[in-house]
């Protein structure tokens, strides 16, 4: 057995007795506490806050929690509110499906538990929306019970201080960190325990620069020992990115109203309010020809990139007036004449609130 495996075995032993004390000791004196979530906590603003934090950084998530707590300030509230609306406060946030799972969610919460959060990592992870680092968040935060997360910044800081080689989306090392996991979990003060170690990994064991010389595992840390930190975690396998094209058609009326559609509640911008699309090979002409609308004018703007996380979108966006009204534009889908100021709260795709901006859309309802 070589030095590197002496030195990983030795750094589990040290973690088993003493690693959630270290912790929670930085905690106690450095750690965050007043989080909008954190104040007046409820196991509701918890669940909330955990599936805004997924891939999102506390910083982003903050303006928008508060505005959904203060629009639906309980599962009841969440679970009566039109999907239109809970689309409308996550829009710009990302990652829609989070969304449509959270309200889907709620619906479950108020049907089967009486509008009650089930405490079980079973239960938690049969609704909508919850794996099992989510559930564990909820149950340890929200209830006190001891249970593992694995979230990005546990995961950092697990690969680091035990210099666990290999992508985390492989069986096996996934398998391995949350053995660790839940080895290192605090089982007197589970909550403050999955604060601290998320608030390590966000504000000291970051992805890039972080702060190791103030570290509390400094002394136990693998890869800081080693002098390789910027080694782990290892990164995904890198793939080239498909790119797709598409060609948004920003339709204007005579009142400079813009037509919008909502999209199937399923797929990419799920449920969210878009321009119609049309395929880019198709000549402009014969488009309007099949979609019936006389055209007096249309104009090309400069293409309009948007990144997924399996591939890019590349949108090409033409703008067009209507000559007259038409009011069998998309007829037997789910359209409205958009305008900025009539106050709709419908969720917006981000690349559409951007060609909204640059259009200056006003207008009426279909």
């Amino acid at each position: 057995m070589n030095g590197a495996m002496f030195a990983r075995s030795d750094a589990r032993s040290l973690n088993e007795a003493q690693f959630a004390d270290k912790l929670l000791t930085w905690y106690d004196t450095h750690g965050r506490k007043d989080l909008p979530w954190q104040l007046h906590q409820t196991p509701y603003r918890v669940w909330v806050s955990e599936i805004m934090l997924q891939q999102t950084q506390v910083a982003t998530v903050i303006p928008y929690f508060e505005r959904f707590s203060e629009a639906f300030p309980d599962v009841e509230a969440l679970a009566a509110a039109p999907l239109d609306r809970v689309l409308h406060l996550w829009s710009g946030l990302g990652y829609y499906a989070r969304a449509r799972n959270l309200h889907a969610a709620a619906m479950a919460i108020v049907e089967r538990f009486a509008a009650q959060m089930p405490r079980s990592l079973d239960l938690l992870m049969g609704l909508p929306g919850i794996g099992r680092s989510t559930a564990g968040a909820i149950r340890s935060i929200a209830f006190g019970k001891p249970a593992p997360i694995l979230d990005g910044n546990v995961k950092r800081v697990l690969t680091r201080i035990h210099a666990i080689d290999g992508w985390s989306g492989n069986a096996p090392v996934a398998r391995e960190l949350w053995s660790l996991a839940e080895q290192c979990m605090s089982h007197e003060r589970p909550a403050d325990y999955t604060q601290a170690i998320m608030d390590l990994g966000a504000t000291l064991c970051t992805r890039t620069s972080p702060a190791c010389g103030i570290c509390p595992m400094k002394d136990d840390c693998i890869a800081r020992l080693q002098r390789c930190v910027e080694r782990y975690p290892t990164p995904r396998p890198k793939r080239a990115l498909p790119t797709r094209h598409t060609r948004m058609l920003i339709v204007r009326n005579a009142d400079g109203a813009v037509l919008l559609e909502q999209r199937p509640p399923t797929g990419i911008w799920g449920g969210l309010w878009c321009f119609p699309e049309a395929d880019p090979d198709v000549a402009l002409s014969e488009i309007f020809r099949e979609a019936q609308i006389d055209v007096s004018s249309n104009e090309r703007w400069p293409h309009l990139s948007h990144t997924f996380t399996h591939f890019r979108l590349e949108i090409e966006p033409i703008v067009v007036q209507l000559a007259a009204e038409a009011p069998q534009v998309m007829e037997g889908r789910r359209c409205l004449w958009y305008k900025a100021d009539d106050g709709h709260q419908i969720g917006l795709a981000a690349p559409v609130k951007k060609l909204l901006a640059k259009v200056g859309a006003e207008g009426a309802l279909l």
